[in-house]
């Protein structure tokens, strides 16, 4: 993806895409990761500590080290969508889309009427810069915007076609870890039977001329997954690549140190 290329572009072109989480809530690490050479970050308001002022902050970040910055937002949810959206998020993954009402309703949370129900406040927001490009935001909110559903439970697998047929839903995201727990493994995104399901839901995707994405697993690396279809890959977070780090220094020299 070139820096002009918008990532909804960019991957329906067929070009592969690599991210990582920021669950940091920290500007600086969403700076380290995005001149890291990310395809893009996506800031966790799921699981992440921050708020949107914080999220803000990560975009300018990001967008600083030349990186496209999505929100996986905390729920389904009209007015944090529109929040979110209009603090200039360029993309957005909805957790535990379970039904294809559901899809719709995210959707329509993303779109302006009359196409969606999302409040207006354009000429005043950061998505706009402030009113300045009113005329490219309101075309961008639309070819641009990258609308993500994640599939992550039994009845989203079940629903997989209708969720991915769903006008507007750019992008399913598989959640291995949620969605494990949710068919009886917890813990065991490779089980056989987890994997056939997200098999399935890929194919529901494919059918259905939509992108797919996913994160990593013990026995399905990054390489792996593209290889096997799937267009964006979410590896890592910038808090694992702290911990990782630190861990890493400090075993170095453990037998050394042991008995300080």
């Amino acid at each position: 993806m070139t820096q002009n290329t918008p990532l909804k572009h960019s991957l329906q072109a067929g070009r592969p895409a690599l991210g990582c989480f920021l669950n940091m809530a920290n500007g600086m690490s969403a700076e380290i990761c995005a001149r890291a050479g990310f395809d893009m970050v996506l800031i966790d308001c799921e699981h992440g500590p921050g708020d949107i002022t914080a999220a803000i902050q990560q975009m300018q970040a990001a967008n600083a080290g030349g990186c496209p910055a999505m929100v996986r937002v905390p729920w389904n949810d009209t007015v944090y969508l529109k929040r979110i959206l209009d603090a200039g998020a360029e993309g957005v993954m909805i957790p535990a889309i379970s039904t294809g009402a559901e899809a719709q309703a995210a959707v329509a949370a993303c779109r302006y009427p009359p196409r969606g129900v999302r409040g207006i406040a354009y000429p005043i927001v950061r998505a706009s810069r402030y009113g300045t490009d009113l005329a490219a935001y309101l075309e961008k909110t639309v070819d641009e915007l990258l609308i993500m559903a994640q599939i992550e439970t039994r009845a989203g697998v079940e629903n997989a076609a209708a969720i991915a047929g769903t006008d507007g839903i750019d992008l399913i995201f598989v959640g291995p870890m949620d969605l494990s727990a949710s068919l009886g493994y917890f813990g065991q995104p490779d089980h056989p039977e987890v994997r056939k399901a997200i098999d399935g839901v890929k194919a529901a995707v494919k059918q259905a001329g939509k992108l797919i994405g996913i994160i990593p697993t013990p026995e399905y690396d990054a390489r792996t997954l593209f290889g096997q279809g799937f267009d964006l890959v979410l590896d890592g977070a910038d808090v694992a690549f702290l911990r990782d780090g630190a861990l890493a220094k400090v075993r170095a020299v453990a037998d050394i140190t042991a008995g300080k």
